[in-house]
């Protein structure tokens, strides 16, 4: 029985090594993909002889697919199996990345970009929920720790690699780099992942399905119009955002009555999940949000380039994934409404110590300093928070518990991003440019700050002490237990 027991932990933690590896390089080339773009829009102009306004849709179109396929996750899953959904999502995403470097023009460019965006929002809750699924309780933050690594590769590296390869190479490789990583995840996905069968009643809920992701997409794009033209009220930015709001309420209405619902948002009945969820957007929003001041601030009130501003922001990424392996591996052994909480708190701290002294003439290194204390609370935020969330779930609820998550934080970085830019492009009208534009900064930066502090309501619901995980009636995969329910993955 020893021997058995033992055989069996053996095969786990090679089946939890095997789908970690395969999700982790799956997700660094996603990340390295988003990071290299960022500072590549500017240059793109340049080549495509396009307005900055129409080529922002490389990003945008992007953002707007990855909104729309997010809410077919779990039903992918469900019907088609976690490895055949995830295979899916690398072969979209690699495929999408080789087109995108065969572009003639912009159009042809915002649409590639669409077809990666299928394929990499896709990518994040199925990856999170095969490792959820892998992973036992006992386990469950190293390998969430493991599967941050991507959040500390991706920043550090994208925008100096995206810099190097524009300025020596051609624009074509800050998407053709992608294709040797893809066709790498797509070799070891086929072999480390394990065939899973999907039950055979799983059936598609299209009237949620056409209310929720429809409804993602005229709210992301509705806030992303506001955010570039500064303003929330213009008939171009209202009505796709109203519009957005209606779908995305008659979805709930739809998820609450429906007998097999697209989402079970029953999930948000349990106080730790829905404390999580509502954590996960109002804090990314407040920390992505900020993400898109300092590039602007370094650039138009610091006078730096797009490379200089980039390296800026190296302490951050390196604090952000540091302090997260460590918060992550921590979290099973420390009260996780302690460690968000006090995330939360260093964050706000870090956030506050930057905004008081953006100016005209600031010392470089007290900025990068102050960033560097918000990364470190970041870093025990983001994935700890996730973990915490999602590891009580019963193993049929993953699926739909990790898109949840995935569609939260995904609104909350819209907001804050659409929000923070209306802030400042009012503040910048009030206060005028150049060097003066540094109070427009300064208060902007306020509202993000304010972002994150809210972050702690619902963080302070967070159990107290760790939760032991899944129920044992449900397992998580990989558990020594005989299981009561066909494990899925």
């Amino acid at each position: 029985m020893t021997g058995t027991t033992a055989s069996t932990a053996d095969g786990t933690s090679r089946g939890l090594a095997g789908v970690l590896t395969v999700v982790v390089i799956g997700s660094i080339m996603a990340v390295l993909d988003v990071t290299i773009v960022n500072v590549a829009l500017r240059p793109l102009a340049v080549v495509f002889g396009a307005p900055l306004a129409a080529v922002q849709w490389v990003v945008t179109g992007y953002t707007l697919a990855l909104a729309a396929v997010i809410p077919a996750a779990a039903w992918a899953m469900s019907r088609f199996g976690a490895k055949r959904t995830y295979l899916t999502a690398i072969a979209l995403f690699t495929a999408g990345s080789g087109l995108a470097a065969l572009s003639w023009n912009i159009e042809t460019l915002v649409l590639f970009r669409i077809l990666q965006g299928l394929g990499g929002g896709l990518l994040v809750p199925v990856g999170m929920a095969m490792v959820i699924r892998a992973a036992d309780r006992e386990r469950m933050g190293r390998a969430m720790a493991l599967l941050g690594i991507p959040v500390l590769i991706g920043p550090v590296t994208g925008p100096i690699l995206g810099g190097w390869l524009i300025d020596t190479v051609s624009w074509h490789w800050i998407f053709l780099v992608n294709l040797p990583v893809g066709a790498l995840a797509l070799v070891l996905a086929a072999r480390l992942l394990r065939h899973d069968e999907p039950p055979p009643a799983s059936r598609l809920d299209l009237v949620g399905l056409l209310t929720l992701s429809p409804g993602l997409a005229l709210l992301i794009y509705g806030l992303s119009t506001a955010g570039e033209r500064g303003d929330l009220t213009a008939p171009q930015a209202l009505l796709p955002t109203v519009a957005g709001l209606l779908l995305a309420i008659g979805f709930v209405a739809r998820g609450l009555t429906a007998r097999a619902p697209l989402l079970r948002l029953r999930l948000l009945r349990d106080r730790t999940f829905a404390a999580g969820c509502t954590a996960m957007v109002l804090f990314p929003a407040g920390y992505f949000g900020s993400m898109l001041l300092a590039p602007m601030y370094y650039q138009t009130t610091r006078g730096l380039g797009a490379t200089a501003s980039g390296l800026l922001g190296v302490p951050l990424a390196v604090a952000v994934g540091v302090s997260m392996q460590v918060a992550t591996r921590r979290v099973d052994r420390v009260s996780p409404r302690l460690m968000v909480l006090s995330g939360i708190l260093i964050a706000a701290c870090g956030l506050s110590l930057f905004a008081v002294q953006v100016g005209p003439e600031t010392p470089y290194w007290r900025l990068a300093a102050a960033l560097l204390v918000m990364g470190v609370g970041v870093g025990m935020v983001m994935m700890p928070a996730n973990t915490t969330a999602i590891r009580g779930l019963a193993t049929e609820d993953v699926p739909s518990g990790s898109t949840l998550l995935n569609i939260g934080s995904q609104v909350g970085v819209s907001i804050g991003t659409a929000l923070l830019s209306v802030v400042l492009a009012s503040n910048t009208a009030r206060t005028g440019g150049g060097t003066r534009s540094a109070a427009a900064f300064q208060h902007t930066y306020w509202w993000a700050v304010t972002l994150l502090a809210l972050a702690a309501l619902p963080a302070a619901l967070l159990p107290r002490r760790r939760t032991g995980g899944p129920p044992a009636t449900s397992p998580p995969m990989g558990a020594t237990s005989a299981p009561r329910l066909p494990d899925p993955a």
